[in-house]
């Protein structure tokens, strides 16, 4: 299967179970892979056969920067599910990484992955 993948996507938003991750915004970075034939989209050289990956953008922009979610478990299906519901695609990948979680200690992020597909 093809795949349209947009990698770092940042954004800001209150996201975690601590009362300051709920009141201030902190960065989160998101992966995305969507899986779609994109045979018809390159014969046809037509945006209207493959997925906009700025609507995607700006639609994983809204769910992060204006949802409030405890887990980023959470906030990675939330996003999937979106993906699924508006995008004529097969198969979602989504990772969010957390990079400044609060957590004593040296480390690059944590992070989730999910994969979610049409049943």
């Amino acid at each position: 299967m093809d795949k349209i993948i947009a990698r770092g996507l940042v954004f800001y938003g209150k996201h975690g179970v601590l009362e300051t991750e709920k009141n201030i915004p902190q960065r989160f970075e998101v992966d995305i892979i969507l899986h779609k034939d994109l045979k018809d989209a390159a014969a046809q050289d037509d945006l209207d056969h493959t997925v906009n990956y700025a609507d995607i953008f700006y639609n994983v922009r809204k769910i992060v920067e204006t949802e409030s979610y405890n887990l980023i478990e959470t906030l990675a299906e939330n996003i999937a599910n979106m993906i699924l519901a508006e995008y004529a695609v097969e198969n979602v990948e989504v990772t969010v990484y957390k990079p400044c979680a609060p957590v004593d200690g040296e480390f690059k992020y944590f992070a989730v992955k999910i994969e979610r597909g049409r049943k």
